[in-house]
């Protein structure tokens, strides 16, 4: 998906004097996003994590960006340097050659500590609450099943308990996953001196 319609909408934002921007991420990649992350910087927007406002109860996070202190010294820069950004052209810190969120090598580093955050962000706390929330009432949709269509009680219980259990160890798998990739990418932003998230 091309970054255009996400970097318009940022810039309208800005225009606005809005403190905060939210976006769910439009792309596969959360590379691709966590290079959206590094253009929106220049534009004044720093990524600040999922936010705590829109995030209750959904299936996809919607992510955060903070108004920097110097957003419209950042927002003239980048219509200055890069006026062509919201129609196809090239954005600030991507390489301009069509692939419009690879960064530029100078980048790399930026957008890969941006993307450690995000992924500290996606597998902490908030998703594993979740995933509490999905271990209780999956089960309960099963059992509830059996007992409204009327399945003969010993077979339904049976079918109904093995499908709980086979939900429950995938849960078990995936939050084992989720802590594992969570120490991984909080290692890495410690490595670099970056505590993530604020305090």
């Amino acid at each position: 998906m091309s970054p255009q319609h996400q970097i318009t909408a940022l810039i309208q934002a800005a225009d606005q004097g809005a403190e905060s921007y939210t976006l769910i991420n439009p792309w596969n990649s959360r590379r691709k996003f966590a290079a959206f992350a590094c253009v929106a910087e220049h534009y004044g927007y720093r990524y600040a994590g999922l936010s705590p406002d829109f995030n209750t109860g959904r299936s996809y996070p919607v992510f955060a960006f903070r108004r920097l202190p110097d957003a419209d010294r950042r927002l003239a820069h980048a219509r200055a340097q890069w006026p062509q950004a919201t129609n196809g052209g090239p954005l600030p810190g991507m390489r301009p050659d069509g692939r419009a969120l690879t960064p530029l090598p100078e980048h790399q580093r930026e957008v890969d500590l941006l993307h450690a955050r995000i992924m500290v962000d996606l597998y902490g706390t908030s998703r594993f609450a979740r995933l509490k929330r999905l271990a209780l009432l999956v089960p309960m949709g099963f059992f509830a099943a059996v007992a409204l269509t009327g399945a003969l009680v010993t077979a339904g219980l049976a079918l109904a308990g093995g499908a709980s259990a086979i939900w429950l160890a995938y849960l078990f798998l995936s939050s084992a996953f989720m802590r594992r990739r969570h120490i991984t990418y909080r290692r890495r932003l410690e490595a670099a001196d970056i505590t993530w998230p604020p305090r």
